[in-house]
């Protein structure tokens, strides 16, 4: 496939240009090692590194086109040269073109937030599935195209691939794709120009400030996507958090609430929680679910709101979410024939954490033992808040590793210890397999265990190296032998 770089640059709003823009090009790339000839690279000021560096690089590849933010210096005649302001944002526009726009072709719902993005993207996928309906998905745990699955690296993919993956689905008839939104790609502007029909703010709490720097910063990030939003689009946020109002100032979308504290558009009521699901009454109208906890509750609101909004009637809604399995790693219960249980969950943020421990502590059990650990390279000022989190519920902790990267394991468990300081007993143990094992081998016949911060991950990351590891699979090989 090629197309005229002239129909590519259509969108993008260019500074200057050196060079004929009539011409062929072979693909789009943003990184210089995988260009070769006839291709338009696109210069990226990256986290780590700026594209602009490998320009020179490029052109000896084969580029025959360059869009960069700096002013053309082309001395070679047969490269065209393109300034603009935001090369970040030129590569969003040209990947959509590249694609012939997938994103106008289907309804694209976002969702973003620090928790309850995967379930709720991951529920919309199931739902619309069970509904009868062709439909993608974009998360952190699969990338499914009707059924197709394909393995994901990142929350949300580059601007290029998100495009591909939008016409791959667009091309195999899916109406409907629902997609994980990261604070990253927003700043990144990995997500710009998509047509979206639909954006969801789930909550925002203290999270990825290793990246952000500030809180504020954080919050600015995930406000960006409402901003940018069309007014074709609809928004639909969690009034319950305080931040919500913020994501809806300059917005031009219509505005919709879902809560369970709030008045809201979209409001339920927790009627029985327990370790087989959820009782809710939502709009007046009566849900079981066969998911746990307050926390669900908001994502099962969230995911009735959005079907809604689509266009489906309330009974029909509530009659397929009742038969909805949770996604892969969200509390995610495994039972021992003695009566053990043992909960998998992805929470790694201590408001995720004190949610998922306010929501255990509602249902029947003897004794809470809860393993976690704090992942390395990332926001070091987190880790005793998440101990705070842990000790608030827990009768015993085994802290431990969750993906140490190039920091030490020991030095990470130091920095959460504080944090832990009212919790009845404490154990370490930088080994994960043996920390879940220890405490499983602790637990009663009416205890409940909680494994967090890993939910569906298969890999354990020491250094640079990613281990094979699942925390399932270390429960169900205990718990089964």
């Amino acid at each position: 496939m090629t197309k005229l770089l002239s129909d590519i640059l259509a969108k993008v709003p260019v500074v200057e240009q050196r060079g004929d823009i009539e011409i062929n090009i072979q693909k789009i790339e943003f990184d210089s090692r995988k260009v070769s000839k006839g291709d338009l690279f696109v210069a990226v000021h990256g986290t780590n590194v700026d594209g602009h560096k490998f320009i020179d690089n490029a052109i000896d590849a084969g580029a025959v086109a360059i869009v960069s933010e700096k002013p053309p210096a082309n001395n070679q005649q047969d490269v065209c040269m393109i300034q603009v302001d935001d090369s970040s944002r030129a590569l969003a526009i040209t990947a959509s073109a590249w694609y012939d726009d997938p994103s106008e072709e289907i309804k694209l719902t976002g969702i973003t937030g620090t928790n309850g993005k995967t379930t709720i993207a991951t529920l919309l996928y199931k739902l619309y599935k069970s509904l009868g309906y062709k439909a993608g998905l974009l998360s952190t745990i699969r990338i499914y195209n009707n059924g197709e699955m394909i393995d994901a690296t990142h929350t949300t993919p580059d601007a290029l691939s998100i495009n591909s993956y939008l016409r791959e689905m667009a091309d195999a008839g899916c109406q409907y794709v629902f997609m994980e939104v990261s604070s990253h790609a927003i700043q990144q502007n990995r997500i710009y120009g998509l047509e979206f029909d639909i954006a969801v703010f789930s909550n925002i709490t203290h999270d990825h400030l290793d990246y952000h720097k500030t809180f504020e910063n954080y919050i600015k990030a995930k406000k960006k996507f409402f901003d940018e939003l069309p007014d074709t689009a609809k928004a639909l946020v969690n009034s319950d958090d305080r931040n919500a109002s913020m994501m809806l100032q300059n917005t031009k979308a219509d505005k919709f609430s879902f809560a369970l504290k709030k008045p809201a558009d979209y409001k339920a009521k927790v009627i029985e929680n327990s370790f087989e699901g959820l009782q809710l009454e939502v709009n007046n109208k009566s849900l079981w679910a066969r998911l746990v906890g307050d926390f669900n509750a908001y994502n099962l609101l969230a995911v009735y709101g959005v079907a809604n909004l689509l266009g489906f009637e309330e009974e029909l809604i509530l009659k397929h979410l009742s038969s909805l399995s949770p996604a892969e790693g969200r509390f995610e219960v495994l039972k021992a024939e003695d009566g053990r249980t043992a909960i998998i969950d992805y929470a790694h943020t201590p408001d995720a954490l004190d949610n998922v421990l306010t929501s255990l502590g509602e249902l029947d059990f003897e004794r809470l033992v809860v393993v976690f650990g704090c992942g390395g390279d990332r926001d070091p000022g987190k880790r005793p808040l998440m101990g705070q989190a842990v000790a608030k519920h827990a009768d015993l902790v085994v802290l431990t590793s969750d993906n140490p990267r190039h920091e030490d394991p020991e030095q990470i468990m130091h920095q959460v210890l504080p944090g832990l300081a009212d919790c009845p007993r404490v154990m370490c143990n930088p080994d994960r397999r043996q920390a879940i094992c220890t405490a499983l081998e602790s637990l009663g016949p009416k205890d409940a265990l909680l494994i967090a911060g890993k939910g569906h991950e298969c890999t354990q990351q020491i250094k640079d190296q990613k281990l094979p590891f699942s925390d399932e699979h270390v429960v169900l090989e205990t718990l089964n032998p």
